[in-house]
């Protein structure tokens, strides 16, 4: 034990030196993507318009999408996605121009959604990925972010390793469990790494932990064997194949009133108009987005109406859940707003341990350049 902790301690230092810039960018960004669901829902509703009346209703899917496409010409639907709140206008997606907001009662557009907000969060987003490198150079960003966030996992680990005091006694533990006042910078520093790092500990391990299987296949493949399941084999980009034909809107009144009896919780129900010759596949979601758990999808037949297949987060195997949970774990967005304030909170506590990490490594290199600059006492000299 006497050999293991220096070791560790070593080995925690040096990778949060090389690793501490980048995992400061990842936080920080990390910080900046806490809400962002939330902040372009509230971004859009400057768009958002109530109903004439109490008594209207919303125009069904294929009017709706009719109407836009006389009102478009040249830009045909593609998909549509509507929202149960009353005032909330549906977006739909055309092929080959930017979606629009459209009112739901009367099919007047209203616009595209505000881009404002929507280029920080995809600026925010490049940064935290691949470090804002674009074209050949994002592959070089993305090994970087994920070596990093590799290395953040282990300093997080075996932070957990060196918080514990050497003498397991309560007078010890005092000192690392909660803020004090402090006569210096450097006790300062030391009681804030400690401190925050033992109570962000667990949730910050998950939100590491969940980024490593999106930077690394070979991670994704334990996630799936660690909880009991074969991996999926690997498929290789086919060529883009032709469109099997022009896309149709026809049977999606029934298909949509049919998925809103599946799931009367409804918030959003999405639908990518197929061919005319294929049945309609539309998701229906319960939760804010990033909740798969609350999220199903439902294949419904043009014809009949009859429910082909329902796929569900309980339908998927132990692999895929488990590799869902992490992917969404790591923003916090699977347990909701709660969720994604943990994730938030702890991000922003790996922006102190950064530079409490830092700062207090930074004094521990000038002592030790200091002790190699002073003067060998004459003592010494004589007795060597």
């Amino acid at each position: 034990m006497k050999t293991l902790r220096p070791l560790i301690f070593w080995m925690h230092l040096i990778v949060g030196v090389a690793a501490g810039l980048v995992v400061l960018i990842m936080s920080v960004t990390g910080v900046a993507l806490t809400y962002e669901k939330q902040m372009l829902e509230w971004a859009d509703r400057r768009a958002w318009t109530a109903p004439s009346s109490v008594d209207a209703r919303p125009l069904p899917p294929e009017t709706l999408l009719a109407k836009v496409a006389d009102a478009q010409p040249g830009a045909a639907p593609t998909g549509l996605i509507l929202r149960s709140r009353f005032d909330a206008p549906a977006t739909v997606t055309l092929d080959a121009a930017p979606p629009l907001l459209v009112d739901p009662y009367t099919a007047a557009i209203i616009g595209e959604p505000p881009s404002g907000l929507r280029n920080f969060f995809r600026t925010m987003t490049a940064w935290h990925r691949f470090l804002a490198l674009d074209g050949v150079n994002r592959p070089t960003g993305k090994a970087v972010t994920g070596a990093a966030n590799l290395g953040f996992l282990f300093l997080v680990l075996s932070g957990v390793y060196l918080w514990l005091p050497r003498v397991m006694t309560w007078v010890q533990f005092k000192h690392v469990l909660w803020f004090r006042t402090a006569r210096s910078t450097k006790a300062r520093d030391f009681n804030w790494h400690h401190v925050i790092g033992f109570w962000s500990a667990v949730p910050l391990a998950i939100v590491v932990a969940g980024a490593v299987p999106i930077s690394y296949p070979w991670a994704s493949r334990l996630v799936y064997r660690l909880a009991g399941d074969n991996p999926p084999a690997p498929v290789a980009a086919p060529a883009r194949p032709a469109r099997p034909g022009p896309v149709s809107s026809t049977g999606l009144n029934a298909a949509w009133q049919r998925a809103q009896e599946q799931a009367p919780g409804w918030r959003t129900i999405t639908v990518r108009l197929p061919a005319a010759d294929l049945p309609l596949v539309l998701t229906v979601d319960e939760g804010s987005g990033g909740q798969p758990h609350l999220r199903e999808s439902l294949t419904i037949s043009r014809a009949t109406t009859a429910v082909i297949r329902v796929e569900a987060f309980s339908d998927l195997g132990p692999g895929r859940r488990a590799r869902s949970w992490l992917r969404f774990a790591h923003t916090g967005e699977y347990y909701g707003v709660a969720g994604q304030t943990v994730a938030g909170a702890v991000s922003a506590g790996a922006v102190v341990l950064v530079y409490t990490g830092l700062a207090l490594s930074w004094r521990r290199l000038a002592a030790w350049r200091r002790r190699r600059n002073e003067p060998v006492p004459i003592e010494q000299n004589r007795a060597a």
